[in-house]
């Protein structure tokens, strides 16, 4: 293969692989606020190319850094015109030993995103 092509694909390759995360839930911001009762509530924000019903992010998770789920914060529709969007999750009790958690999206074609955000718990 000549260098001209060599070039060529090497400058297309990044288009492709950005083109295939293009899809997936991502979240680019959380936060965390303890609550009198021990449990803590839950704010995140997503970003992903909602197309409507067959293809959204359709959940948030708060899982522990070992990846047990504690909670799931539903998403009943897709958001395609409000982007990104935050969405909140209440009373969330968390094992006493955590000192961090992980948040998490999904959505209904690709599955869970590889851009999530890691909290530590005040």
């Amino acid at each position: 293969m000549n260098f001209k092509v060599k070039g060529v694909l090497l400058g297309i390759l990044p288009l492709f692989a950005a083109a295939s995360v293009a899809g997936e839930p991502q979240v680019v911001d959380a936060k965390v606020r303890p609550r009198a009762d021990g449990a803590y509530d839950f704010t995140a924000t997503l970003r992903h190319g909602d197309e409507g019903w067959k293809h959204y992010a359709d959940r948030w998770e708060v899982l522990t850094v070992g990846g047990e789920t504690l909670a799931v914060r539903t998403l009943l529709h897709p958001h395609v015109d409000e982007q990104p969007f935050t969405r909140g999750l209440t009373g969330v009790r968390i094992p006493a030993a955590a000192a961090k958690v992980v948040i998490r999206a999904h959505d209904s074609r690709h599955g869970y995103g590889a851009k999530t955000v890691t909290l530590e718990l005040p």
